[in-house]
């Protein structure tokens, strides 16, 4: 029996290649993380110290407290909400993060696979916080968001997860919308320039 192969959501949506501005440096790179493995976990009641001990000995790290990320051993670990986490791993990709996350906290929390639910796109560049302000609506200055900070919020009337990496942010949308989007972030960063890079 063949095993279906996973499919991007910008496939045939983002084109590699310079959109917009064409001289001079891109204000934005955009790059698709394809084939994280995406999940998210919820604590079950009563179990949320038990919980943070089976993170930090499984993943070596703490869960993190409020809208920030914290990076354990192939795992971020993103605080979308009280005894909730957005989970992302390139180390564990697609479903094998959900497995891993579920064999490791059994009877703990309640873990969910989101890897083929949602497109993730990193983006960074000398113009990026111009281009995300004109559709988010909180503060990117990067002493408010700090590195690793993180914020489940709406971009151009579209629900987002974004989370920053040192001079980076990473955006995860819905699948069903991930065109619309690109489209938005094209139109968006064209006064800049938009450089869309592949790494498959």
């Amino acid at each position: 029996m063949s095993k279906l192969k996973s499919m991007s959501a910008l496939q045939g949506v983002s084109v590699p290649g310079r959109h917009g501005k064409s001289d001079g440096q891109a204000g934005v790179i955009l790059q698709e993380r394809a084939d994280l493995g995406l999940a998210t976990l919820e604590v079950r009641k009563g179990q949320a110290a038990a919980l943070d001990a089976a993170i930090q000995a499984a993943y070596g790290v703490a869960l993190p407290n409020g809208p920030v990320s914290a990076i354990g051993k192939g795992v971020r670990f993103v605080g979308v909400g009280p005894g909730q986490w957005f989970a992302v791993s390139e180390t564990h990709a697609n479903e094998a993060l959900a497995n891993d996350l579920a064999k490791k906290l059994e009877g703990l929390a309640s873990v969910a696979d989101h890897s083929s639910g949602r497109a993730v796109v990193r983006v960074e560049g000398p113009t990026v916080r111009d281009v995300l302000a004109k559709g988010l609506a909180i503060d990117l200055d990067p002493n408010v968001f700090v590195d690793g900070a993180a914020a489940v919020t709406n971009i151009s009337h579209m629900g987002v997860l974004v989370w920053r990496d040192g001079e980076a942010f990473d955006l995860a949308v819905f699948r069903s919308v991930a065109g619309s989007f690109y489209g938005w972030l094209e139109e968006a960063a064209a006064a800049y320039g938009l450089d869309v890079v592949t790494t498959s």
